[in-house]
């Protein structure tokens, strides 16, 4: 450092700093119009460092900076500079985003299994149904009303004999279409063999 130049030159950006965020509590346009074009492009590559993606780092950037118009007395100079306060306000959020994002990520995973568990109940019921001779015609009606894909994928699980890999392998239909139409199929098949029970 240049010893003749003065001690506080190096504190300048952050009394400009501080001095936007003054004149932002007087709801100052311009100083909050500095304070983001100062800040927004640093804010916006440490929030994309956590989140990954480009739209959403820019919601926290929009979030962040929202906060600061509305509430910049939230900044206390006793506890940093407005850039690490800035930078922690978006750290913060994004973290808390991806956290809310891999939570709901365990959730849905997790409701998986219980829904394949429930529709393998109904499964066996179909399965029952389809080996109790008086049942046959009613399977059989049942069965042709569905949609052709539903009706084949179940036609080749449970007359084939083949599971839901090897008919995703055989047909060349992704592997989640297969399931997806199983579960369709036995849904209506259940609900139409329901129908004739009543």
């Amino acid at each position: 450092m240049d010893r003749s130049e003065p001690m506080g030159s190096v504190d300048r950006p952050e009394a400009r700093d501080r001095d936007l965020i003054e004149r932002l509590l007087g709801g100052d346009e311009d100083a909050f119009r500095g304070l983001f074009h100062r800040y927004a492009p640093s804010a916006k590559a440490l929030a994309q460092r956590v989140v990954r993606q480009s739209h959403l780092a820019e919601e926290i950037v929009q979030e962040a900076f929202m906060a600061v118009w509305k509430n910049p007395s939230a900044y206390d100079c006793e506890r940093g500079s407005v850039r690490s306060w800035l930078m922690g306000m978006v750290h913060h959020r994004a973290v808390d985003l991806v956290r809310r994002e891999e939570a709901h990520r365990r959730r849905a995973e997790a409701a998986i299994p219980q829904a394949l568990e429930e529709e393998a109940d109904h499964a066996d019921e179909v399965v029952q149904q389809l080996a109790a001779p008086a049942e046959r015609g009613s399977v059989r009606a049942a069965l042709s009303a569905l949609p052709v894909e539903q009706r084949r994928v179940l036609e080749m699980m449970y007359f084939d004999g083949l599971t839901q890999s090897r008919i995703a392998e055989t047909t060349g239909i992704p592997l989640g279409t297969v399931k997806s139409r199983t579960l369709l199929g036995m849904r209506r098949m259940r609900d139409a063999l329901a129908e004739v029970e009543r």
